[in-house]
């Protein structure tokens, strides 16, 4: 054999070996690398990042190629009898305005900070409305009033959501209504079917996590921020929101309007439900430009997600989203049913005014939040 032939024959052993090597020395760096803890989080966080990333620009994709099919019946009347609103206090309706081409309302650069007012709280505004040929009750959450307050009920008065580890059931909307003796007690987000009735998304109350995974980019999420800021965020378009700076946070959707426009890509947000995406019993809830008020807004009429986002706009709507519906909708005022749910529930928003105040927990939590304090997730706790 030729000089030539015996070198061209060991060069793809040196490479080999060369490889080799390289492997191992790189196996004891990552394994060395991996041995810290912070390290792996991070690897994590960025490899989830990613991850994110890649699923909103696929989801984009496929959205603008294949848009929603809205059902033929948008809107479907339905044989409900809704309880009547109680004579006292008298409620008036909140002045809405009819849709045109300029008064939509318009998104603002910055979140305004909502100081609560000095001014005499009034009672939650609970009202009838019609409007773009839906019937709903509307509930008006004023986030000025010094006595109005919102959080999370959960069934059985557990302290934690019910999660993939954990469970706590579900209850009677009329005990949870009784034991939380709020303003108003409506449905919240959605919870599984199966024995577990984990609820959907990561969950804050009171400052305080209720439920939380590293893991969580599914739907769109309500929060409010020191100072009564709120925000919407759609994690798989948008990222992931920061529940640290959230006093109150509630993952639900899909969304329905974004920046004072219908929006709907339920596909791109993980909803894939059939009771979800097409026409059923439906409760939303949103904000408008001012960033001062939450619209509770609890349907009558089942409705397309088409038809309730553009409900949503009419009303003045400049974020809104989805909340849980079909059996699980259910509102009552001032500790009357009026519309009960149709199966039990695990979680409802509760909201607090001046004749029926905020437990003392739930007001000293938002004085601390105001000052600094943050909720962290327990890793005793909440694990992955």
């Amino acid at each position: 054999m030729s000089k030539r032939k015996q070198s061209e024959g060991c060069r793809p052993m040196l490479r080999r070996t060369f490889l080799f090597f390289m492997g191992i020395a790189l196996a004891r760096i990552l394994a060395d690398y991996f041995a810290i803890a912070q390290n792996r989080d991070n690897f994590l966080t960025v490899v989830g990042q990613l991850w994110q990333k890649s699923l909103a620009f696929f989801s984009k994709q496929q959205s603008n190629q294949t848009p929603l099919p809205l059902p033929n019946n948008p809107t479907v009347k339905l044989d409900k009898n809704p309880q009547k609103l109680p004579n006292n206090p008298i409620v008036k309706s909140p002045k809405i305005t009819q849709p045109n081409a300029t008064n939509y309302p318009v998104a603002q650069s910055q979140p305004q900070i909502i100081r609560r007012s000095a001014n005499q709280a009034k009672p939650v505004q609970v009202s009838s409305q019609t409007l773009a040929g839906a019937s709903f009750y509307l509930t008006t959450i004023d986030l000025a009033d010094p006595e109005i307050y919102i959080t999370i009920g959960l069934s059985n008065d557990a302290t934690l959501a019910n999660n993939s580890k954990v469970t706590h059931g579900d209850e009677p909307f009329e005990n949870m209504v009784g034991r939380y003796r709020a303003a108003v007690v409506a449905n919240g987000t959605f919870f599984g079917k199966d024995d577990q009735k984990a609820v959907l998304g990561n969950m804050v109350a009171a400052g305080k996590f209720l439920k939380y995974s590293r893991w969580e980019n599914y739907g769109t999420t309500l929060g409010i921020k020191a100072g009564n800021q709120l925000e919407m965020v759609t994690a798989r378009i948008e990222g992931k929101p920061d529940w640290s700076q959230h006093w109150f946070s509630l993952t639900c959707g899909p969304r329905l309007v974004k920046q004072g426009k219908v929006w709907l890509s339920p596909l791109s947000e993980g909803f894939k439900d059939s009771h979800v995406l097409g026409v059923g019993s439906r409760t939303a809830i949103g904000f408008p430009a001012s960033g001062d008020k939450l619209f509770l807004v609890t349907f009558l009429d089942s409705l397309s997600l088409e038809a309730e986002a553009k409900v949503m706009r009419v009303i003045g709507c400049l974020e809104a989203m989805n909340l849980d519906g079909g059996a699980s909708v259910g509102l009552a005022h001032q500790g009357q049913i009026l519309l009960p749910p149709g199966r039990n529930l695990t979680n409802v928003l509760a909201v607090y005014d001046r004749e029926y105040p905020a437990p003392l927990q739930l007001k000293q939590s938002w004085e601390r939040f105001q000052k600094g304090d943050r909720p962290s997730p327990d890793p005793s706790v909440f694990f992955d």
